[in-house]
C-alpha cells in the first residue's frame, strides 16, 4: 500500500523520565524480542510489549516495572486488531517476530511475511513512523550469487523463511515508514564475544552475533537518527574495532 511520508521527528539520546518515550515491541517473549525489551527498559524507554500468549508471557518479565506493559498481540491477525493493541501512545514499532518450526509450511508467510506487512499497516493507521526490523542476512542471496550458499538453503527449507522476509522487507521500503531493517548473521544465545561489523545491505553471507547485540543495534538504532532509512548487516568478530554506533549507521549509504 502506498501511502503519504509521516514527517520524521527522530529520537534523542536523553529521554526525559517523566516522559518517557514508549515503544511497541512484536514478539516481546521470544530469544531476540525478550533481550530487546530489557535493553529498552535499562536505557529509559517505556515498553509495551506484545505477546501471544499472557500467561505464559508473565513468566519471562520479572518484577513489576510501571514502564512496561503486557499486551496480547497476534501479528498474523490482521492490522485492524493490531492498531487497537498498539494504541495512540507509541512512538517506534520494533518488529522481533519469527515463525515457529512445525508442520504448517505457510507460517514464515503468515509471521515473517503477512504478519511484518499486517504490523506496518498498523502503524500507518495509527501514524507512527518509526519501524524497527529485525530480519536476517541473505535474504537476497539469489541476487547476492548465494543460491547454493548452505545457509540459504536451509533457512529455505521450511516455508522459503528468507524469501517471505524479503518481501516483507520490500513492503517496509514503499511503505513511507522511517525504517530501519537489521539483518543479522547466525544468531547465538552466548554473550558478545566480538565487536559488531555493520556493513551495508547484500554484502555479507557469513557470520554470527550473539542475540544481546542484535537487540543492542535495535536500541541504538531508535537512538541515532543516522539509521534512518537504512538497511543494515551486523555480524561480530573478534578483531574488529569497536566503534560508536553513530560512526557505524553513518558509514551505511541509502539506497
Amino acid at each position: 500500500m502506498q501511502g503519504d511520508e509521516i514527517t520524521e521527528e527522530p529520537f534523542t539520546e536523553k529521554i526525559d523520565a517523566g516522559q518517557k518515550r514508549k515503544v511497541f515491541v512484536a514478539g516481546a517473549t521470544g530469544s531476540t524480542g525478550k533481550r530487546i525489551v530489557d535493553q529498552l527498559l535499562a536505557r529509559g524507554f517505556a515498553v509495551k510489549a506484545g505477546v501471544r500468549d499472557l500467561e505464559k508471557a508473565k513468566p519471562a518479565f520479572f518484577g513489576d516495572n510501571p514502564s512496561l506493559q503486557i499486551v496480547k498481540a497476534d501479528v498474523t491477525e490482521g492490522p485492524d486488531k493490531l492498531a487497537e493493541v498498539i494504541g495512540d501512545d507509541l512512538e517506534a514499532v520494533v518488529c522481533a517476530t519469527g515463525f515457529r518450526p512445525g508442520w504448517d509450511l505457510l507460517a514464515p508467510w503468515k509471521v515473517d511475511n503477512f504478519g511484518t506487512v499486517n504490523l506496518v499497516e498498523a502503524c500507518r493507521k495509527r501514524g507512527i513512523n518509526r519501524f524497527i526490523l529485525i530480519s536476517s542476512i541473505l535474504v537476497n542471496g539469489a541476487a547476492m550469487g548465494q543460491i547454493l550458499n548452505p545457509a540459504y538453503i536451509f533457512l529455505n527449507v521450511c516455508g522459503l523463511t528468507l524469501i517471505a522476509k524479503l518481501q516483507a522487507e520490500r513492503h517496509i521500503r514503499k511503505s513511507g515508514i522511517n525504517y530501519t531493517i537489521i539483518r543479522p548473521g547466525g544468531l547465538l544465545n552466548d554473550p558478545p564475544s566480538g565487536n559488531i561489523v555493520m556493513e551495508s545491505e547484500d554484502t555479507l553471507y557469513q557470520g554470527s552475533i550473539s542475540r544481546d547485540q542484535v537487540a543492542e543495534v535495535a536500541v541504538e538504532a531508535l537512538i541515532h537518527p543516522e539509521s534512518s532509512y537504512k538497511v543494515v548487516e551486523i555480524i561480530a568478530q573478534s578483531d574488529a574495532p569497536k566503534r560508536p554506533f553513530e560512526e557505524l549507521f553513518a558509514s551505511i549509504k541509502k539506497r
